[in-house]
């Protein structure tokens, strides 16, 4: 009922603000209409704030009197508009002080759909000053509070929506283009039921740089002219300067750098309008890019360097890295190999620094154009000391000629055999820890998980629920960090089984006791093992050992050392067995044959592949004195070296 009368008064409000032609209601008194309603709803305080949102004294005051009128709602979507703002002018330290003020009064209010909004925020400002990590901490919880909501309304799911771009721009982060196409088509799927042009643009935009980065340029192309109609048609000046730039930049790719000028050119304007630093930088940058291509290094020089200059004082790496990159570039083409060198070092630290990996082919060319400059003369003098030797030596040249060629050949041959063999098993390695992946992230696994964690909010245990909250944010975080690593230490490994264990047990009403127990003069922060190894057998232990006993449950995990060379590691359980597990399994309909032990074997057999000494995998049936099966212990035995 409520809700009903605050829709009719927004609808009267509108109506009579529509037929007031000469007169438009003051901040005050429309301050004072939605004081009188205090509605809920991210909608419903946008469609009446909406006029003063991009000023931000405006957006100061509305914050001022929300504070005294203890209205928190729109308290907290006063903050994280003003946040935006700082965000769109990039200062970013502002705008993540404002949106965590906006998080704690989200919260104070007890309003989901702002406490969603506002850690989607975050998450978009700590990936704005490429804190990664931080920016999916905060994304990921964002989505996992919001799938609490049985029927989430307008605004959290164009916040969920959110998430899943968010989650997509992290994919881009590392790299996987294909898995961040996915997300943001998601993304795109729900902006699209809620009819929100801007989310559609932005997911355009974000799909055209993922094909971008595929080398799909014409259909990144396509992507981002799809992304500019859109915000045109809704007059989004920042996503006109992006998709402009975006388009700009492949054009440049294309080698039509006069068609990539004259949109910077048009582009320009509006970027300085807007006073976003990081889009204006970046701006001057693929302009003085674009120069280089049809020669014009005076003009390329001036805009590379004043782009720079603006990145520098912000603080704006990527686009730091960018421009040092293009001032490489151009000395390369001017000739000065020495000063091209040293602007790809500069840009090679703040690739570093953003964790965004450079080719080095570019460097060494420059290195043996330099060096090859720098001792020419010594070259020519060696030359012709050689023609003088060859001269002395041509009886007998012939011979080791062919022999050399035939030597060379030879290594050329053994070398490219060398690396297929080597390409070949890090592909295979990749695909086993890609399986892995996905078998960790198991969308069963995750759905039950958060499902489990739901009743305890549904039972308004809410201890509880943050507790394991917390333990599954924590998890899903550590599985995605253990995707792009090939080895962990066991102390870290141990960790996430222990979270592992705590997130399965909560299916089991937290009936399994599961202890962890490390011989001390074991250093297990130093010793490496592959990421997720235990995982299955853990697995293994709880839903084909104990969750068909009645009774006490255990699993105990022990970690000691054998021998000078080996540790070993035994999963035990009082469960029902192998055989009586084997037994039940013959009897469902459906069988599904489990391919995670197999692929763990075959991760163990290349992780250990240069080792002196190989892992050995044992099972052991537990018995008592009647010869009743109490139990399974497994024995994974690993070298050291």
């Amino acid at each position: 009922m409520k809700r009903l009368i605050s829709v009719c008064f927004i609808i009267i409000f509108l109506l009579d603000s529509s037929f007031a032609q000469s007169k438009k209601p003051s901040l005050e008194k429309r301050i004072d209409s939605i004081l009188k309603i205090r509605p809920e709803t991210y909608k419903e305080i946008n469609d009446i704030i909406r006029p003063f949102r991009k000023d931000t004294t405006q957006l100061r005051f509305i914050i001022k009197r929300f504070d005294e009128e203890n209205y928190l709602v729109g308290k907290t979507y006063a903050l994280n508009i003003l946040g935006t703002s700082f965000r769109n002018f990039s200062e970013y330290h502002k705008a993540i002080k404002t949106h965590q003020e906006a998080l704690r009064t989200a919260e104070e209010a007890n309003s989901i759909e702002f406490r969603v909004f506002s850690l989607n925020m975050l998450g978009v400002d700590y990936r704005k000053v490429d804190a990664n990590r931080t920016a999916l901490d905060y994304n990921q919880e964002a989505l996992s509070l919001a799938e609490t909501v049985k029927n989430p309304g307008l605004g959290l799911r164009r916040s969920i929506a959110v998430s899943h771009n968010s989650m997509g721009n992290i994919y881009l982060l590392l790299r996987q283009y294909d898995l961040a196409i996915q997300q943001f088509l998601q993304s795109q799927a729900i902006e699209k039921s809620i009819n929100n042009r801007l989310g559609l643009a932005i997911n355009n935009q974000n799909i055209g740089y993922a094909k971008e980065q595929h080398g799909l340029l014409d259909e990144a192309l396509m992507h981002y002219k799809s992304s500019q109609v859109i915000n045109n048609a809704i007059n989004n000046r920042i996503g006109q300067v992006i998709c402009n730039g975006s388009i700009a930049r492949v054009l440049i790719k294309q080698r039509k750098p006069q068609e990539a000028i004259d949109i910077i050119i048009e582009n320009l304007p509006k970027a300085i309008e807007l006073n976003n630093k990081d889009y204006l930088s970046t701006q001057y940058i693929y302009l003085g890019w674009a120069q280089i291509q049809i020669n014009k290094f005076e003009e390329a020089e001036k805009n590379l360097l004043h782009g720079l200059k603006i990145a520098q004082d912000y603080g704006i790496s990527p686009a730091i890295s960018e421009g040092y990159t293009r001032l490489s570039e151009l000395s390369a083409k001017r000739k000065d190999f020495e000063k091209s060198l040293m602007y790809y070092k500069l840009a090679e630290e703040f690739d570093e620094k953003i964790s965004d990996d450079r080719t080095t082919q570019y460097v060494n060319d420059l290195i043996i154009k330099y060096d090859s400059e720098k001792k020419n003369n010594q070259i020519k003098v060696l030359a012709k000391q050689n023609e003088i030797a060859n001269l002395r030596l041509r009886k007998n040249s012939n011979i080791w000629l062919i022999s050399l060629i035939a030597l060379f050949l030879l290594g050329v041959v053994l070398y490219i055999l060398y690396r297929q063999r080597l390409l070949k098993n890090e592909k295979r390695v990749l695909s086993l820890e890609q399986d892995m992946l996905r078998i960790q992230m198991n969308p069963h696994f995750i759905f039950n998980a958060l499902n489990s964690i739901k009743l305890y909010i549904i039972n308004n245990e809410q201890k509880n629920a943050v507790h394991y909250l917390n333990k599954f944010s924590k998890l899903i975080r550590k599985i995605l960090d253990a995707s792009s690593v090939k080895e962990i230490s066991l102390a870290e490994e141990l960790e996430t089984m222990d979270l592992y264990m705590s997130i399965e047990n909560i299916r089991f009403s937290n009936e399994i006791e599961h202890e962890i127990h490390v011989d001390p003069s074991i250093k297990i922060d130093t010793i490496k093992v592959p990421p997720l190894v235990l995982q299955p057998f853990i697995e293994n232990a709880i839903w084909h050992g104990l969750s068909s006993k009645k009774g006490d449950k255990k699993v105990n995990i022990s970690v000691k050392q054998t021998a000078s060379e080996f540790i070993e590691i035994s999963i035990e359980d009082n469960g029902i067995g192998r055989k009586e597990s084997a037994n039940i399994k013959a009897n469902k309909v459906i069988n599904r044959k489990s391919v995670g032990i197999d692929l763990t074997r075959e991760r163990l057999a290349n992780f250990v592949k240069n080792f002196q000494n190989t892992f050995s995998l044992k099972y052991k049936d537990l018995v008592d004195a009647g010869n009743n099966a109490i139990g399974t212990r497994l024995i994974l035995q690993l070298p050291l070296y």
